[in-house]
């Protein structure tokens, strides 16, 4: 069940995550006018192709749902809703050009408020590829977050194309996936392959890229109230318009439970009650933007977002964690896209941005105390040329611009530990000259190259090459494949900050994590309704980071194997079914552990589901199957390294019942089977819990 399996699957988190906004239609768009000159093959890419998306978020796909107010339609692309499902999709913002050679998955805000996500985890968790091991909703971030084998750290993460990875790596100062608040997202895009050399030479795994909603046609006010089980609650409200030049939306987001439910005995994080403690979190975000059309050729825009949340910790391990996290951060973006010359051969788009997090753990361990804050603050730029330079060649290249400062406070009051309290002051300079050139040999080949050239201040400079190719065999199959090389250098915190919570110590001689990436594909039509997409994906990552004996280390080698194949299928006008499939293998290849699965990486994860629409009424059922990971911290006598979390089922239904035209009932039943499995490392489900919500559009 290893590398033999891996020959036939699908990297295809997008198809099925990218509902009928799976083919953004302003990407159709702009690859039907330009058919003439570009050579693009009669298989489109996923991306490209206008069918109900089946995600596993929303099975129910439109663009423009038919439970719409007529009167929210964007006046640019105003439209009755069909019975068929397959609408054109509504163009919100222009897609990235990129490179077609690995396929871009796409999820849209309709499917997301279909799955009812909480979450940028939650909307991740049901895409190919993806293993998030969270334990409830909101849960903190050390439980684990991996796609194709790459933890989180090792993949890029964008709003807007700007980066919010700081780079922090320790669980309580990562990429905060809980932290993201859903009311702001519009879509998120997953790349991987050659676009990694856009954004950043540690895409191990891939680039997601969070785009913000902006205001468009009249001002309209919406928002939403939801309850349900662990004393969950969450209220979001926006509004958001366009006025002549000017565009806006505004939003707010407040979320709270206590994830407070009983757990089996030998669970990790349980009280003298039974039950999980410590695991409640509470959060509120603000998110506002505004755009402005200058002529026609040239357009700025200015996007803030603001959070704040206060939450427990929940360690894999024993004794009973008490560490609290507090969480505060700040983006702001300010972006410029200019039109050169005529048409749209050439395009620039400038970025500025700046992003700060303040992460602080602080609890009891006994009779003493301890504290760890780490304040990171960033500064980016970018410069980004898009420019077609004959009918088959289209280049794109530019700058990237990195400063972080971060300041590191450590304070215990055990004697033990004593000697490690410290205040670190640290700042790391980043540039990085980047290209990645199509050339379109014929109407059905086309190749991609990438060059990254890096400059930093700690690891000096190191070039990451790319390519990737695309060949239309057939008018219903094309091949592809792409290779990438990378290198991670470690965080700050890792080099120079202990850890108060685990007790790791820093290491200031760890050496960058270098690999390559690559992918094998095939995307088959096999007819108007249905569509597949299959994948091999693998990597190698030397000098790979972790702990030996309490301190950060170069640990060696892991080698990544994998298939991701899924399926897309319309069944009739207003229902779709999707299938997906993922198979990891992330084998260790020395040390200690050497031939084992990589921790907290399941090797199989399927996800299924069956939607339908019609009329604002909409139904949903999701099932998930996970073959359970491998144990990554060992606190009992008979605790194996070989131990593995068992595999379990998981069930979900949500629903959608319109009250009138402007107001619906949401409802949601998760892990319908009741079921209270280990979702990772002795960490258990709630088993069947619920939330029922209103939201209204005015």
């Amino acid at each position: 069940m290893k590398k033999n399996f891996l020959l036939l699957t699908v990297a295809l988190p997008s198809l099925l995550i990218a509902s009928p906004s799976y083919a953004v239609e302003s990407e159709i768009e702009q690859r039907n006018t330009n058919k003439s000159t570009e050579v693009i093959s009669d298989i489109p890419s996923l991306s490209e192709i206008e069918l109900p998306t089946t995600n596993a978020e929303l099975l129910t796909q439109q663009s423009v749902p038919s439970e719409v107010n007529p009167e929210e339609t964007q006046p640019e692309t105003e439209q009755t809703p069909s019975d068929d499902a397959d609408i054109s999709i509504e163009a919100i913002a222009e897609p990235d050009n990129l490179p077609q050679s690995t396929p871009t998955y796409v999820i849209d805000r309709e499917e997301i408020e279909k799955q009812g996500a909480t979450s940028l985890a939650d909307i991740l968790k049901r895409m190919p590829g993806f293993a998030i091991n969270d334990v409830g909703h909101g849960a903190d971030t050390h439980t684990g977050t991996y796609y194709r084998g790459a933890s989180i750290n090792q993949s890029v993460f964008l709003i807007n194309g700007r980066p919010i990875n700081n780079n922090v790596n320790t669980y309580h100062g990562g990429t905060d996936l809980n932290s993201i608040p859903v009311e702001e997202i519009e879509r998120v895009e997953l790349y991987s392959g050659t676009a990694s050399a856009l954004y950043g030479s540690s895409a191990f795994g891939g680039v997601v890229n969070i785009i913000t909603k902006e205001g468009y046609g009249k001002p309209k006010l919406s928002g939403s109230a939801e309850f349900g089980s662990l004393n969950l609650n969450n209220q979001q409200v926006s509004y958001g318009g366009s006025s002549d030049k000017v565009k806006y939306n505004f939003s707010f987001e407040r979320f709270f439970t206590d994830n407070r439910y009983p757990v089996p005995v030998g669970a990790a994080n349980r009280d003298e009650k039974g039950f999980l403690s410590n695991a409640d979190t509470a959060t509120s975000t603000y998110f506002g933007s505004i755009g402005l059309d200058l002529d026609q050729k040239n357009s700025l825009s200015l996007d803030v977002t603001a959070l704040s949340s206060r939450r427990g910790l929940i360690y894999f391990g024993f004794p009973l964690q008490r560490d609290r996290l507090d969480h505060d951060g700040l983006n702001i973006g300010l972006s410029w896209k200019t039109r050169l010359g005529n048409g749209e051969s050439s395009n620039i788009t400038t970025s500025i941005g700046y992003n700060q997090d303040y992460f602080s753990t602080y609890g009891p361990t006994g009779a003493f105390y301890r504290t760890g804050a780490l304040d990171t603050q960033q500064l980016t730029a970018r410069v980004d040329h898009e420019w077609k330079i004959t009918a088959n060649n289209k280049l794109r290249w530019g700058l990237d611009l990195k400063n972080t400062d971060l300041t590191g406070d450590v304070l215990s009051t055990n004697p033990s530990t004593i000697a490690n309290n410290e205040t670190e002051n640290r700042s790391l300079f980043n540039t990085a000259l980047f290209a990645v050139n199509t050339w379109n040999i014929s109407d059905n080949f086309l190749i991609d190259l990438g060059l990254r050239q890096s400059f930093d201040s700690q690891f000096g400079n190191y070039l990451n090459p790319s390519v990737g190719l695309r060949y239309a065999v057939t008018p219903i199959v094309a091949v592809r494949g792409s290779w990438a090389g990378g290198q991670r250098n470690p965080g700050l915190d890792q080099l120079y900050v202990y850890d108060t919570v685990h007790g790791w110590e820093p290491n200031p001689d760890l050496s960058p994590e270098i690999g390559s990436t690559w992918t094998a594909g095939v995307d088959v039509n096999f007819s108007e309704n249905l569509i597949g997409q299959f994948t091999y994906f693998g990597s190698s990552i030397g000098d790979r980071l972790g702990v030996i004996a309490g301190k950060w280390a170069n640990i060696g080698l892991v080698d990544t194997n994998g298939l991701e194949a899924a399926l897309q299928l319309k069944i009739a006008a207003g229902w779709s079914t999707f299938l997906n499939y993922t198979y990891t293998d992330s084998q260790i290849k020395t040390g200690t552990e050497k031939g084992l699965q990589l921790g907290l990486i399941p090797y199989s994860v399927l996800q299924t589901g069956v939607g339908y629409q019609n009329s604002g009424w909409q139904a949903n059922l999701y099932v998930t199957y996970n073959s359970g990971a491998r144990r990554s911290i060992f606190a009992n006598p008979t605790d194996k390294p070989t131990d593995f979390a068992p595999s379990f089922v998981n069930l979900d239904l949500s629903g959608r019942i319109p009250l009138t035209s402007n107001l619906g009932l949401t409802v949601y039943l998760e892990n319908l089977l009741g079921e209270q499995y280990e979702r990772v490392n002795r960490i258990y489900s709630p088993g069947f819990t619920f939330r029922v919500g209103l939201s209204a559009n005015f």
